[in-house]
């Protein structure tokens, strides 16, 4: 059935936005064709102003490069980010990302992506303090100088697909069938009170770090401040842009365990720190002193992902769906259990995460981190059983 990519203009859904990852705690990789299956399943949360998808181990050929990911509105902005990247970059490959007709995807934009490294007398000059500081430099500067250019992919061995569609059609245009990854995450929108645009869609990121989001971030002007006195530029004109650079900063630069930083976006009210022993307590009345304004209030569902790691998390007091569940190796979130069940239909556990608690998966281990000690659903075949 076709679904027309932009119906229902006008109307107002405030839980809207569906969400959904796979990863392989073994590291294997598979096509795009089950992701796309599942967000599919979410049709209904979205209304066709955006959907998107980031898949990690995508480029095995160009492991330790740069994937630069850029939409062009001109041919003077294609240009013009050219002779930037020339400048900072040594280029092993460039090529227009491959697509293919689809009813739904209308008046994309050029799409183009890059395989790149940065050149050590620009590196050396720039007086950066990593090369990923580097990096992240150049990619702000231009999609905030370069008029009509919009990098919205960055990552070693990772990209991003997103458009202006519903989300099982940008999959089929972006042809994410070709490529294969160990994690994928996956997002079909229903913006509130931001545009619908293509690079306004999810995921959004920043070098590995991809973030796709259900809800609404009413601290955005105070993240969006905070983040500026670090360097960091918002271009995409979507409140979700600064989860993305938040986790850069936390866990990348300030170097708190993962764990730490979702207690930074989703930090515990006061009343419940005032009743934590007292080691616990004096880290969370720091954390909450030293970061207080990369606090991210409001209503949200998140799931983000790096090389090798991807982590739910839900706002203080949940008011946002998301469910996860692991089988054997693969690990699954989803704003919905269908959306899980379409993929494993009898998952060993699943589970709905409380407010302001991760749950993480990490190549390499047996179990997830906030995973239950105990199975929560029996199978339809045991419920006969014991029947």
């Amino acid at each position: 059935m076709h679904y027309p990519s932009n119906f229902d203009r006008g109307a107002r859904n405030v839980s809207g936005c569906g969400l959904t990852g796979w990863m392989s705690l073994r590291g294997e990789r598979r096509d795009g064709r089950a992701i796309i299956e599942s967000i599919a399943l979410l049709h209904d949360r979205a209304n066709g102003l955006g959907g998107g998808f980031a898949g990690y181990g995508i480029y095995p050929e160009h492991p330790e490069h740069f994937a630069f990911h850029v939409m062009y509105y001109t041919t003077e902005a294609k240009d013009q980010a050219e002779r930037l990247i020339e400048l900072s970059f040594d280029l092993a490959a460039e090529e227009r990302i491959p697509t293919r007709p689809v009813e739904g995807i209308v008046d994309p934009p050029l799409l183009w992506r890059y395989f790149v490294l940065p050149k050590p007398p620009a590196l050396l000059e720039a007086q950066a303090e990593s090369v990923e500081d580097y990096v992240i430099g150049r990619v702000m500067r231009i999609n905030a100088e370069v008029p009509d250019a919009y990098v919205f992919s960055s990552g070693r061995n990772m990209g991003a697909f997103k458009a202006v569609g519903v989300a099982e059609e940008v999959g089929r245009f972006f042809r994410l069938e070709e490529y294969a990854a160990h994690t994928w995450i996956a997002h079909g929108r229903f913006p509130t009170n931001t545009p619908g645009w293509w690079a306004g869609a999810h995921p959004f990121t920043l070098l590995d770090w991809a973030v796709v989001h259900n809800g609404e971030i009413s601290s955005y002007g105070i993240n969006k401040r905070y983040l500026e006195q670090f360097g960091y530029r918002c271009t995409m004109r979507t409140d979700t842009e600064v989860i993305a650079y938040l986790l850069d900063l936390l866990i990348r630069r300030h170097r708190l365990p993962v764990e730490l930083a979702c207690r930074v976006l989703a930090a515990p009210f006061w009343d419940e720190i005032d009743r934590l022993p007292e080691r616990e307590r004096r880290l969370y009345t720091t954390l909450r002193q030293v970061y207080g304004s990369a606090l991210v209030n409001g209503p949200f569902a998140i799931i983000f992902a790096r090389e090798g790691e991807m982590i739910g998390l839900n706002d203080r007091i949940k008011l946002r769906p998301l469910v996860a569940a692991r089988h054997g190796s693969d690990f699954y979130l989803a704003s919905e259990e269908a959306a899980i069940r379409v993929l494993c239909p009898s998952p060993e556990v699943i589970w709905s995460p409380r407010g302001g608690e991760p749950v993480i998966g990490r190549q390499g281990q047996a179990r997830v981190h906030g995973e239950p000690a105990a199975r929560l659903w029996r199978s339809p075949e045991e419920v006969s059983h014991v029947a």
